[in-house]
């Protein structure tokens, strides 16, 4: 984003996208005034939320770690390494795969197999097609790259069941596995009970400062907080992190309900619309891709047009989408959406095809 888009960004008043525009002050504030500091990593305000995460999820253990890339490639070299397999099944858009700079195959050599097709979720047949050994099965919940799809539940607990028949670990890319509870009208605790081990995240859907973390058993937590040390992970005080999270947590969970419900208004609202669709639909989480039937330029011009007149800001631009004549953008439902209304939301999308 060049320096004339944040200025405009800046100067609206209501955005559409997840809680907005967060100044550094606010997340600053989160942070508390009493916090205990960490020492690397151990003691304090860490601790509490490895223990809180740890409970949160129906684990033994919990190990608090700076990003995703680190947390998730740590996690499945430990499932690889107790294994003495290299292979990770997972989805064709699998984050590690397609935004971590190929770091599972050059820091930990691990080997990713994509399983099933891009446009759909990984099913039960695509995974019984694999002979080859594998250490761990990788699912994301839900399919950030899908709109937010989900699995069906029973076809869920096959897939898992199907991966523990052959000996294999199962990691669930819990990026978002809050907006997951909210879809599956079930606890986080719940769904993490099917995985061996669960990475989550706390800037997305909660909002808080960058950082994570990753639960599972005793012994495996072990190895992923040694491997955090080796690769640079365990910085000296770790608390700013921790203390944000662990203060957004309980508020940013009891709102996922009310942000699925918002989703499925907006998709609503948008159904008589024309040259707007809403994938999936119905929204099965609180976040959906949106096509518009317009091209990228003309989007990009009513999206300024409608940070400049109505001080609304949308997407400054939109992705490509498989038909060159059409759009994608991404909608992950926040308190800032929730200040629109349904319709007005809707209106706002109308005007991004005119």
């Amino acid at each position: 984003m060049d320096d004339e888009t944040r200025l405009r960004r800046a100067a609206c008043s209501e955005f559409l996208i997840g809680d907005g525009l967060v100044h550094p002050g606010d997340l600053l504030a989160t942070i508390g005034q009493d916090v205990i500091p960490d020492v690397y990593g151990d003691g304090g305000i860490v601790t509490d939320l490895e223990q809180h995460i740890a409970e949160l999820l129906g684990k033994p253990a919990a190990v608090f770690l700076p990003s995703g890339t680190m947390a998730q490639g740590a996690t499945l070299r430990v499932h690889a390494d107790n294994r003495g397999q290299r292979t990770v099944l997972w989805h064709p858009f699998c984050h590690l795969d397609q935004h971590e700079n190929q770091a599972h195959a050059r820091l930990h050599a691990l080997v990713g197999r994509p399983v099933g097709h891009p446009d759909r979720l990984i099913t039960l047949a695509d995974l019984e097609a694999v002979a080859e050994p594998f250490a761990a099965l990788l699912l994301e919940l839900p399919q950030r790259d899908l709109g937010g799809e989900l699995p069906d539940w029973d076809e869920l607990t096959s897939q898992v069941e199907w991966a523990r028949g052959r000996g294999a670990a199962v990691h669930l890319d819990g990026a978002r596995l809050w907006e997951a509870s909210a879809g599956y009208g079930r606890q986080p605790a719940e769904i993490a009970a099917l995985f061996d081990t669960v990475y989550v995240s706390f800037y997305k859907g909660i909002g808080a400062l960058p950082g994570c973390c990753v639960a599972g058993t005793t012994e495996v937590v072990a190895q992923v907080r040694e491997w955090r040390r080796r690769l640079g992970g365990t910085l000296y005080g770790m608390w700013p992190a921790a203390a944000s999270a662990l203060s957004l947590l309980p508020e940013r969970l009891a709102a996922m309900p009310d942000n699925l419900e918002h989703t499925r208004a907006i998709a609503r609202a948008v159904a008589g619309l024309s040259g707007v669709r809403v994938v999936p639909d119905p929204p099965q989480t609180p976040m959906m891709h949106l096509l518009f039937d317009v091209s990228a330029e003309r989007f990009a011009a009513n999206a300024r047009r409608l940070a400049e007149e109505q001080s609304l800001w949308v997407w400054p631009q939109a992705s490509a989408a498989a038909d060159p004549r059409v759009v994608r953008c991404e909608l992950s439902v926040g308190r800032a959406t929730r200040r629109l209304s349904a319709d007005t939301i809707a209106a706002a999308l109308a005007e991004l095809t005119a």
